[in-house]
């Protein structure tokens, strides 16, 4: 059936988390997710992403697709319909992780984040029945990849406010309660709330002032047992090499800490986790991350050295992306 308007900000999901390993947690998870939404309403974008929002035509998905690298829904629309469709969410843009795809219209996002799902889903523990947590989930995309791996309920959690609100476009259609996005840093959750059976940090580490820290916080996130699925910046190196960028790193201002794969073992294993495994180590190219008709700012060919790709303008390693698994 055609969607009814979106709603801001959206209900808390009472009903998935009671039915969920969350259910304990539900008073302080509800306080965390109201927080969250009371800062994305005061943003001084909010009545353009709102006037986007009320623009999204009525259609009849025919077809719901999550596991497909374009995730989203077919549907028919006329002319008129589409191009009203195209116009609101292109003013949600810039559109950073997908693609998807939405009754004919493509989101050709700045990153190609099906090629980072097809380099780990394999690989994992298989998500089937589980609760999920993707830390840094920017507008869902990898969400929905779970949550057609099997995924019983996936709790997607990212600060940045312009997220949040194409997350509610795309929710919009697809319309699964079962896959939620908060707006929320990893900081508003619950100290000790051991209940996720798998958890992705993707593209996070490297941004935290003290990884190792951040390490025990996704620690005190999973029951015991519970996979970790981390990716995050690398180095080339052994044990005793890890680059601190003096200033920015590929124009990035917040970034801080950069390993090789054998010190990120290192600190994974200090911070008692195990089963440390390295799962992929791929460097960054153009075809993975570009400026696009929905991201038309800067991207990874303005961030390296245009007479040497192998390094970024800075002079650093030119971006290098590992995976690994563990276990609480």
């Amino acid at each position: 059936a055609a969607r009814h308007p979106v709603r801001l900000p959206p209900p808390f999901p009472t009903a998935e988390i009671a039915q969920s390993p969350l259910a304990d947690h539900h008073a302080a998870l509800q306080a965390a997710f109201t927080q969250g939404w009371r800062q994305v309403m005061r943003h001084g974008d909010l009545s353009r992403w709102r006037h986007a929002l009320t623009q999204l035509p009525a259609i009849k998905p025919s077809a719901i697709h999550l596991d497909r690298p374009e995730v989203g829904v077919e549907a028919a629309l006329d002319a008129a319909g589409s191009a009203q469709l195209r116009n609101a969410l292109k003013a949600l843009m810039p559109w950073r992780k997908g693609p998807f795809h939405i009754a004919g219209i493509d989101i050709d996002c700045e990153w190609r984040s099906d090629l980072k799902w097809e380099r780990l889903r394999h690989a994992t523990a298989p998500l089937d029945g589980r609760t999920v947590l993707d830390i840094g989930c920017g507008s869902g995309y990898h969400c929905w990849r779970m949550r057609a791996a099997g995924a019983a309920l996936v709790v997607g959690i990212d600060p940045t406010p312009l997220y949040a609100m194409q997350f509610q476009a795309l929710q919009h259609y697809i319309n699964d309660p079962r896959v939620q996005m908060w707006p929320l840093g990893i900081e508003e959750l619950p100290d000790d709330m051991p209940c996720f059976d798998t958890l992705f940090s993707m593209g996070l580490l490297y941004h935290r002032r003290s990884p190792l820290d951040h390490l025990q916080q996704l620690r005190a996130l999973l029951r015991p047992g519970g996979e970790l699925v981390l990716e995050t910046l690398v180095v080339a190196g052994d044990a005793r090499t890890c680059l601190m960028p003096q200033g920015r790193y590929a124009k990035m201002r917040n970034v801080w800490f950069i390993p090789s794969v054998a010190m990120l073992t290192v600190w994974l294993t200090r911070c008692g986790w195990r089963n440390v495994r390295l799962i992929d180590c791929t460097a960054t190219t153009t075809h993975e991350q570009r400026a696009t008709e929905w991201m038309a700012f800067e991207s990874l060919a303005d961030f390296l050295d245009p007479a040497d790709p192998t390094r970024t303008v800075e002079g650093y390693p030119a971006p290098l992306r590992a995976v690994l698994t563990a276990q609480k």
